[in-house]
């Protein structure tokens, strides 16, 4: 009924803007962030605004019907609500030629010169991708990493089978005694964390006095689909320990898990604690999981079968390829990293922008598939990180309760990938001090937000044992501005007291190998 009533108010509405009488209030309108309809043509024309607004009624009641389906299991009833979702969004009418008043009118203005340059697109694209449904994002030859991207000086100073360490180039006279180990996530290249100089955290990090190390992980092929996540542990984490303290002398480092990263991060801290090694003496989190029971949108792609089915896939080629994990990250914005680009490139015929983030999340890196299957099953499907001795790494029961460190977890009010509620429930599984912020955006604009450009916002306050995400945030104070300078305040006091002489990179026991940013990551 509601459906019914609202195309009959829009009719009438409809009759009268056509018999001259002024546009009344609209029976429905575009959600705040949703930017398709921006064309002034959806507003003034009525057609427009009514087919727009026929869309949007018809998208809202198919997805309250199918979410007013009972007798669902949870698991179900969110998979049916995600495909609806890609359903009705893939057939907005902005999508389609005949109904974006955008391209229509780009056709009558370029003679049909956009619908060629459109062709043309989408047969390069096809091209490029093997033949997947793929539009291009950003303007790739606008980039080259060591150029343009990945800029902060520094240099290789150990390798092995699955990373590259790099350490970077003092910035100050003087640095902090204790050096950062930053480990970015393995599902993409690693200078998300240093983009351009105005955007990169690494880059900030140094200029404020730290040493700062970082993982380059490989882009593994057939040759490693044997590797596990006790490897990426093993030859990540703890092998760059150990170079750090050859490197510079210091024993003591502070780890900075990024996603994946501090997904691994957390088990590693949770390995050495369990040993009675004791070199890390606090850890800082980047929208990293570790409770994995509520891990949002992307459950709905891991069921028993669908990691059957991707074992199969991983079995022919050792790897599972990094095209199909984009596919799978860009679905979760299904209307701003794929069908905005169809509109661009292929309906409007143009090229798409030059923009770094958009750059690096089209760089996509490739799964080990003895790592990633253990991967899936382990955290996502059976949760096992969270539960005491659930996971054994190298022999060592793995409980995050044993993590007696102060602790700095960040998470990002719009994440879609590492929900901000289940980054709060680490907070009820380690134990030391720790202190939870909340960004605002999302996965990684909420993350790469630099002091400097003055955007978003985000929230802190105390953490009160058994208390819930909800509440913590009910109670929390906004702050304007980025989260940055409130972690270099709690990160300097942890940073081993005294400063001292900056730690040129080649300078200790570890002699340079090649420049940053390294010949892993430039890897295809």
């Amino acid at each position: 009924m509601k459906w019914w009533d609202g195309y009959l108010r829009l009719w009438q509405q409809g009759a009268q803007r056509l018999q001259g009488e002024a546009p009344s209030e609209p029976i429905v309108e575009p959600a705040p962030d949703d930017r398709r309809f921006r064309d002034p043509a959806w507003t003034e024309n009525w057609a427009f605004d009514h087919l727009k607004q026929s869309y949007l009624l018809t998208a809202a009641c198919v997805q309250s019907a199918v979410g007013d389906i009972q007798g669902l299991e949870e698991r179900d009833a969110a998979k049916l609500a995600f495909y609806s979702r890609q359903f009705v969004d893939a057939l907005a009418p902005t999508n389609f030629l005949a109904t974006n008043p955008a391209a229509l009118r780009e056709t009558v203005e370029t003679k049909g010169e956009n619908l060629l340059r459109g062709l043309r697109n989408v047969l390069d694209d096809l091209e490029r991708n093997d033949g997947r449904f793929a539009p291009r994002m950003s303007d790739e030859g606008h980039f080259t990493l060591g150029e343009t991207v990945a800029t902060t000086p520094g240099t290789v100073v150990f390798q092995n089978d699955l990373m590259q360490l790099i350490q970077y180039a003092p910035g100050t006279e003087t640095v902090y005694r204790r050096p950062l180990l930053i480990v970015p996530p393995w599902i993409n290249k690693y200078y998300v964390l240093d983009l351009r100089p105005k955007n990169s955290f690494v880059r900030w990090a140094v200029s404020k006095g730290y040493t700062v190390f970082l993982i380059s992980w490989v882009n593994p092929d057939e040759r490693l689909a044997e590797k596990t996540f006790e490897d990426y542990m093993l030859e990540g984490p703890l092998a760059a320990l150990d170079a750090i303290a050859e490197a510079t002398g210091e024993r003591d480092v502070a780890p900075i898990g990024y996603c994946l990263g501090g997904t691994l991060t957390a088990a590693t801290l949770a390995y050495l604690a369990a040993r009675g090694d004791e070199r890390i003496k606090s850890a800082t989190f980047f929208a990293s999981l570790v409770d994995f029971a509520e891990p949002g949108e992307l459950g709905v792609f891991i069921d028993d079968a669908q990691i059957e089915s991707l074992d199969a896939m991983m079995a022919e080629k050792g790897y599972l390829d990094g095209r199909h994990m984009a596919t799978t990250f860009n679905m979760l914005r299904a209307n701003d990293l794929i069908w905005s680009f169809v509109v661009n490139n292929y309906l409007l015929g143009r090229e798409p922008m030059p923009f770094d983030l958009l750059f690096w999340n089209s760089d996509s890196t490739r799964m080990p598939a003895a790592m990633h299957g253990y991967y899936l099953r382990k955290m996502y499907r059976e949760n096992l990180l969270a539960q005491p001795g659930g996971l054994s790494l190298a022999g060592v029961p793995i409980d995050l309760r044993r993590i007696d460190i102060p602790t700095y977890i960040v998470a990002t009010r719009e994440d879609h990938i590492a929900p901000w509620q289940s980054c709060f429930a680490a907070c009820g599984l380690y134990g030391g001090q720790r202190r939870f912020v909340l960004g605002a955006s999302g996965h990684i604009a909420g993350i790469i937000n630099p002091p400097a450009a003055g955007k978003y916002g985000y929230w802190t306050g105390p953490i009160v044992e058994s208390q819930g995400a909800d509440a913590w945030l009910a109670a929390a104070e906004r702050h304007e501005g980025s989260w940055w300078n409130d972690w270099h305040a709690w990160q300097r006091r942890r940073a081993g007291g005294n400063k001292v002489p900056a730690r040129v990179p080649g300078a200790g026991a570890l002699k340079p190998i090649e420049d940053a940013p390294g010949s892993y990551v430039l890897a295809a």
